[in-house]
């Protein structure tokens, strides 16, 4: 009850007419939220993808067009074979069980990332969720897999290379490489969300957020509630952007 108190507080200072158009969220904290309980890193992902609901059935309810979540990143294949495994069914299981819901909320999903890396399992889960939902008209939800802004910006200029040697020629500038990065077909964030307290961008969307606004949270991504979405959002519309101004004057 006095979550729902508080949620609806929030809610009430939210100026829905100011909503930022993209909110991209670096979820982390899962390995210390299950540590801390004693429990398997596995429990912590598992609780994480509470949490990727939470989000997710915030910004459609708020009526925010475009979420992207950080799910997984390159580097994150370093990790034991075992607990890769198990994210993988996780996000399968994800991918399954959440297309009725995605739908019922108009929502339509799509990926970024080297996706051709994932196994052949997980494409033909993502293929199948993204075609089911594709009809959707509502908030576009983005799931970064195999995802890295290095490797993106290095397939982006490989894709301009590409095109200038089908054409001859091709003029190389900031508006030729957006329309080559995965998410030409988006937004940049207004909003950059980050969890776990953590003070750095782990290679996420780094031509994106030039001019994102940042907010850090201290709270574990399993921890992340609708409240704490509505509280970055609220701290977002208190804050003047400004584009490229150092504010030297």
């Amino acid at each position: 009850m006095k979550t729902e108190l508080l949620e609806a507080q929030l809610l009430a200072k939210i100026d829905l007419d100011r909503l930022p158009k993209h909110i991209a969220i670096i979820m982390d904290g899962n390995g210390r939220w299950a540590k801390r309980r004693r429990l398997p890193r596995i429990a912590g992902h598992r609780a994480g993808i509470r949490a990727v609901r939470h989000a997710v059935e915030a910004c459609a309810r708020l009526g925010v067009p475009f979420l992207t979540l950080y799910a997984f990143s390159a580097e994150n294949w370093k990790r034991p074979q075992t607990e890769i495994k198990l994210l993988m069914a996780l996000l399968r299981e994800y991918l399954k069980k959440e297309i009725g819901e995605l739908n019922r909320q108009n929502i339509r999903l799509g990926v970024i990332g080297r996706v051709a890396d994932l196994p052949k399992a997980v494409q033909a889960d993502l293929d199948t969720a993204i075609d089911k939902t594709r009809q959707n008209t509502g908030m576009r939800l983005t799931l970064a897999l195999n995802y890295g802004a290095r490797t993106e910006l290095v397939d982006a200029v490989n894709a301009l290379l590409a095109y200038a040697g089908s054409n001859g020629s091709a003029q190389v500038d900031e508006d030729a490489i957006a329309r080559h990065l995965y998410t030409h077909d988006v937004p940049d964030p207004d909003l950059l969300i980050r969890t776990s307290g953590e003070m750095r961008l782990s290679n996420f969307l780094l031509w994106q957020v030039a001019y994102s606004e940042i907010w850090v949270t201290e709270t574990l991504w399993p921890d992340f509630q609708q409240e704490n979405l509505f509280q970055a959002i609220i701290d977002f519309q208190r804050r003047e952007r400004r584009y490229g101004g150092l504010g030297l004057a």
